[in-house]
């Protein structure tokens, strides 16, 4: 069973003894920045001097200075640009102040996993990383819970790596509900193989897919639209409340007989296989390999990808569907 701690596991004044760097003000940065110095710890925030979010950093109360300056003063640096772009970070603008003692934090273990940031042995490095959007971090926070995090010491050069990512957990506000002990190697593995296998590509392809099929079948695309994946919010908030067995108790008995008896009709043998084929790239680093190369190339095939799927049939149909629902705060990315 995982090692899972709460609030009286960790120690604040561990946290409050540092100077804090939050390189980037996304999602993650703004929470874990706000959320961190309403804790009490010492934070600034690194950025280009050109960033969009400097402004909104410096509303919020909070010190801003360049990346480099930030990572030269702070004892603890936590990066929370995108994974694309924390190589060529760390190697300009962190590397050179990452002196003996300090702690290297991440929110995410891909380059550490892949080999795409490689600290000095005489730092610290670990991973707090929160189960959930940047916004929610921030609400809950506010609101006085907490959202679940993954805790992962991959290098204790001080003796008190954990210790020190724990009470940074708390200092977000992850304590509060919950913090599971993992490691880099596993946070990636499995978080790769979620967004490819269910959470986005699996999804994505099953949605458009029976879509697709409705409609060359004949059918109104916009009944289609309905049935294939605005419906879909619901089913994942019944499984989000109460797992897969409180979905199939609130569904109609006929919606559960077509679970029982259409699921094992699509997740056939050959899904299964293509699951394990996908594990194992991710495993072998053959997936990481050919994501760097589409980035050190351009993106040809990612933007292509991307334009094609924001011009296919469902989002035309979408679009104006979701118009007549203004209680969804509809959203596009044209």
């Amino acid at each position: 069973m995982a090692n899972i701690y709460y609030d009286q596991d960790a120690d604040l004044n561990l946290l409050k003894s540092k100077k804090i760097a939050v390189i980037g003000y996304g999602s993650q940065g703004h929470a874990h920045a706000l959320n961190l110095r309403d804790s009490g710890a010492d934070v600034r925030v690194g950025l280009y001097p050109e960033s969009a979010s400097r402004a909104r950093a410096e509303a919020e109360g909070l010190r801003v200075l360049s990346v480099a300056s930030a990572c030269q003063e702070a004892d603890v640096i936590m990066l929370l640009v995108p994974d694309t772009k924390q190589p060529a970070v760390y190697k300009s603008e962190i590397e050179p102040h990452l002196t003996p003692g300090k702690t290297l934090m991440f929110s995410h273990g891909f380059n550490i996993r892949y080999s795409q940031i490689i600290p000095p042995p005489s730092v610290d490095v670990s991973m707090i990383a929160p189960k959930g959007p940047g916004h929610r971090v921030r609400e809950l926070f506010v609101e006085g819970i907490g959202t679940p995090c993954l805790l992962a010491a991959q290098q204790d050069a001080s003796g008190q790596a954990k210790q020190f990512a724990l009470a940074y957990a708390m200092g977000i506000g992850g304590t509060r509900a919950g913090v599971i002990e993992t490691t880099f190697t596993e946070e990636t593995e499995t978080d790769l193989f979620g967004e490819q296998v269910v959470l986005c590509g699996g999804v994505s392809a099953l949605v458009e897919s029976g879509f697709n099929t409705l409609v060359e079948a004949g059918y109104q695309p916009e009944i289609a639209y309905f049935e294939c994946l605005h419906e879909l919010k619901l089913i994942v908030d019944l499984m989000y409340q109460g797992g897969l067995s409180y979905m199939r108790y609130s569904i109609s008995d006929t919606a559960e007989h077509g679970d029982y008896t259409g699921g094992p009709k699509i997740i056939t043998d050959e899904s299964r296989a293509t699951m394990k084929k996908i594990l194992a790239d991710i495993q072998s680093g053959a997936y990481a390999e050919e994501w760097i190369d589409e980035n050190a190339t351009g993106r040809r095939w990612f933007n292509e990808q991307r334009e094609k799927s924001q011009t296919s049939l469902i989002e035309q149909v979408g679009k104006p569907l979701r118009k007549m629902m203004p209680w969804l705060n509809p959203k596009g990315t044209t």
